[in-house]
């Protein structure tokens, strides 16, 4: 069994840790994803983010992308069975005593990271654990199997984010749970045409079933008036999840409230996305845009 967290003092150098940090932050700060990483945190925590960040981030590209790391830089390019050996990997390497030779510099900088703010190695090995599942797992049978892939696909990233800054009750953490969960779930409906592309459906198998939505319906792009009903459901439901979240951002203060605020804003404004193009999700896919970034900011910052 892993140590909860990693409490051995780094035997490296000060110039390869910086370099490592470095690393972290070129990659938040260039990876194509809508959020901002670490922007709205004080600058000496920021490398901190970054490293969770990148832990995270490069470990999600080898369970879905296949690009980290892959062959000729092309994408899509590694069997299964290769992303799990690398995830098999990446686990080692977390697992690892720090200053371990050969280590990554992510890991070089995130076991700096776990071990100055004391961090719970359960939760980064949760993360492992979903994306290996996103992996070998292309089907749902109900909600319950999504709710626990969201566990520790998604909770542990708000989780880690409270610890980060210094946040440790747990009835926070636990509607911590309620926001990244509805942004997960807000993801799954957002991609469903995107998802379907790589044979992976989120989509409760019963839940298509009560709507009399197929998959073959869903492979040919059918949003019929059936699967506007089942997405509607979805919807719904999600922000149940979220409005249970919400109190969180009434009991944080500073820039921590703005992020959490925006990322709560974040979700719900998919969902709501969802609804203005009548719950077709197959044939288009709604995102957030600059301006709608701006926007979400800007009501952060007012609420």
């Amino acid at each position: 069994m892993p140590v909860e967290t990693i409490t051995d003092e780094s035997k490296v150098d000060a110039a390869t840790l910086a370099a490592a940090y470095a690393e972290c932050t070129q990659l938040a700060r260039t990876h194509y994803e809508n959020f901002p990483v670490g922007r709205l945190v004080p600058r000496e925590m920021q490398p901190h983010v970054h490293a969770v960040y990148a832990f995270a981030r490069h470990a999600d590209d080898l369970a879905d992308e296949g690009y980290a790391g892959a062959r000729d830089d092309n994408r899509d390019v590694m069997t299964p069975e290769e992303r799990l050996a690398a995830l098999d990997d990446w686990e080692r390497q977390l697992l690892a005593a720090p200053g371990t030779p050969g280590l990554n510099p992510i890991f070089v900088a995130l076991h700096d990271t776990i071990r100055k703010l004391d961090l719970p190695l359960g939760l980064f090995t949760d993360l492992l654990s979903a994306f290996k599942q996103d992996v070998v797992k292309l089907r749902y049978a109900n909600f319950p199997e999504v709710l626990d892939y969201c566990r520790r696909s998604a909770n542990p990233v708000g989780r880690l984010v409270l610890l980060l800054h210094g946040v440790r009750d747990e009835r926070l953490h636990g509607l911590a749970d309620h926001i990244c969960t509805g942004l997960q779930l807000a993801n799954f409906w957002q991609d469903v045409g995107v998802d379907l592309k790589k044979n992976r459906m989120y989509l409760p198998e019963n839940d298509r079933e009560s709507y009399g939505v197929t998959e073959q319906s869903l492979f040919a792009g059918q949003a019929d008036a059936a699967y506007r009903k089942l997405l509607k459901f979805e919807v719904d439901r999600t922000q149940e999840i979220f409005d249970q979240g919400a109190p969180l951002t009434r009991e944080l203060r500073g820039k921590l409230r703005v992020e959490i605020r925006m990322t709560w804003l974040g979700g719900t404004t998919i969902l709501r996305k969802i609804e203005a193009q009548d719950y077709d999700t197959l044939t288009q896919r709604p995102k957030l845009g600059k301006f709608d970034m701006a926007a979400l900011f800007a009501r952060a910052l007012v609420s």
